[in-house]
């Protein structure tokens, strides 16, 4: 119980240093995230609009990489989920724009919307098709 006070407090004190100013950043970063996606869906051929709605998002997330619809259900199981599939989804992901290092699967992990915003946003970076299925991992890349 007292893990679930001191979230509590965590909480609080942060609201009360930032008031209600603290919804502008929490709005703020959601914009961010919707453009990021939105972006990154264009790049690879896919509607921009679904960024925006909750359940197609997360298909078309899954379609860039090569993934079936399927493999949504995957996510729902309480640790392989989170622990496992979360990761290896955003390395596919990082592996469907031609990044293969260390560095980048790392950037993807720690500042997520951040850097699939950068990945929409950079002239540099191509689509060059899902990383999962028949294509597979490139040989050279730290997944293999």
């Amino acid at each position: 119980m007292s893990f679930l006070h001191s979230i509590q407090d965590f909480i609080m004190g942060i609201y009360s240093s930032f008031g209600d100013g603290i919804f502008v950043i929490a709005i703020l970063f959601g914009f961010i995230g919707v453009v990021a996606q939105w972006r990154l869906y264009e790049k690879a051929g896919q509607p921009g609009i679904a960024s925006i709605v909750p359940i197609w998002n997360f298909i078309v997330f899954l379609r860039v990489v090569g993934r079936p619809a399927s493999h949504i259900f995957l996510f729902l199981i309480p640790v392989y989920g989170q622990l496992y599939m979360i990761p290896k989804v955003y390395f596919e992901l990082c592996n469907s724009f031609g990044k293969h290092s260390i560095v980048d699967y790392i950037l993807v992990i720690v500042f997520n919307g951040f850097y699939i915003l950068n990945l929409g946003l950079s002239y540099d970076v191509e689509y060059e098709g899902p990383a999962y299925g028949e294509q597979g991992v490139p040989a050279n890349s730290a997944l293999a």
